[in-house]
């Protein structure tokens, strides 16, 4: 039996953390559905990047080392709407990997079997650490994939990050 396997995340930006656990997600099952949350969030300090340039930064990343495709799934902000709403958008799935308690408990309650993975240096591999440092002019290469690298690089992403900081801050 074909196993079908989905992982959600907001990937602002795709680092190698989100890459490890995808390829070890991507041993235990042969097929991944990647959902972007947050799709419909962009140019804010909490998600800077566009639904389009996540999959861009993924794409980039990933290449054809796995077997897999990339679904945008907005917020819906209502938890008992929330997996109606995955299900409609992706493909079936047969597991859930994730270690979100509430996702746990939501998809679970839904019938779905859900795994943890580990947390592959989760302080450092953080969307928020990088962000951080991109405002603070740190160095960040070096925690994301190329393809990563190769998207922020075409649209200035860290340059944006930190614009919109300094909107963020002078508004008070």
């Amino acid at each position: 039996m074909t196993k079908r396997g989905l992982v959600v995340g907001r990937f602002q930006p795709f680092h190698f953390g989100h890459m490890k656990f995808i390829e070890w997600v991507a041993n235990d099952i042969n097929y991944l559905i990647i959902g972007i949350g947050s799709s419909q969030e962009s140019h804010t300090l909490n998600n800077p990047f566009s639904a389009s340039e996540r999959r861009d930064m993924i794409k980039k990343s990933l290449g054809t080392k796995i077997r897999y495709e990339i679904v945008e799934i907005p917020d819906v902000n209502d938890d008992s709407r929330w997996i109606s709403h995955v299900e409609d958008i992706c493909p079936a799935f047969d597991l859930v990997y994730t270690n979100g308690e509430k996702e746990k408990r939501l998809f679970s309650n839904r019938g779905y079997s859900v795994k943890s993975t580990p947390f592959f240096n989760k302080k450092q591999y953080s969307g928020t650490e990088i962000r951080n440092r991109m405002i603070d002019n740190r160095h960040w290469m070096d925690l994301v994939p190329q393809g990563t690298i190769d998207v922020l690089e075409s649209i200035d992403g860290a340059g944006r990050v930190r614009r919109l900081y300094e909107s963020y801050t002078y508004r008070d």
